[in-house]
């Protein structure tokens, strides 16, 4: 298994070719960039000197953060309070399961929708954006394969997922590493595992 540091310079390389090398599908320009959870300080280090090199050829790196869409999903459907009072009443498995519907139905502020919405105004040929702290979907609010399922079609932005997990076998990630967790997949991105 290659570094952390290894795995990075390869995305790096892949992610800088003429044309760009990592993804599988135009119209699902994303990939996977998984890592230790242990790691996630030293991710946040290499995410920014990753970010610095990259601007260094020309291209602009927007960061988006998962836990930051989390927070908006939140506000815009029918806040905090609302939520400490159902994990009051009900237990914390009701309010997460409040927080993915949240997330998931039309109705609310759909993840898919809030991450269309930022990717939308952005110039393929000019932006690459770096999704990071996806720990904040977790245990088991928003699965990220899920999101890159429902990302197909929607942007031509390339865009690189920081995920914390484990790998298992050859394609399927554990996300956040739990214990007891079946390890999923998305087969259509390329994982730098």
């Amino acid at each position: 298994m290659l570094s952390l540091k290894d795995r990075i310079k390869l995305l790096e390389v892949d992610l800088l070719g003429i044309p760009p090398r990592i993804s599988v599908y135009h119209d699902l320009p994303f990939a996977i960039l998984r890592y230790d959870p242990a790691q996630e300080w030293q991710v946040r280090r290499q995410i920014d000197l990753l970010s610095s090199r990259v601007r260094s050829r020309g291209q602009e790196v927007i960061m988006i953060s998962l836990a930051a869409l989390l927070w908006e999903a939140i506000g815009k459907s029918e806040g905090l309070d609302t939520l400490f009072e159902l994990e009051k009443e009900m237990g914390y498995a009701v309010a997460e399961g409040q927080v993915t519907t949240y997330l998931s139905d039309p109705d609310w502020a759909p993840l898919p929708e809030l991450l269309a919405n930022r990717l939308r105004l952005l110039d393929p040929d000019k932006h690459i954006v770096f999704l990071y702290r996806a720990a904040a979907m977790g245990p088991s609010i928003y699965p990220m394969s899920r999101l890159l399922d429902e990302m197909h079609g929607r942007t031509l932005v390339r865009t690189v997922l920081f995920y914390p997990g484990t790998m298992e076998g050859t394609a399927g990630l554990k996300f956040l590493s739990l214990q007891g967790r079946e390890p999923t997949g998305n087969y259509r991105v390329k994982v730098y595992g």
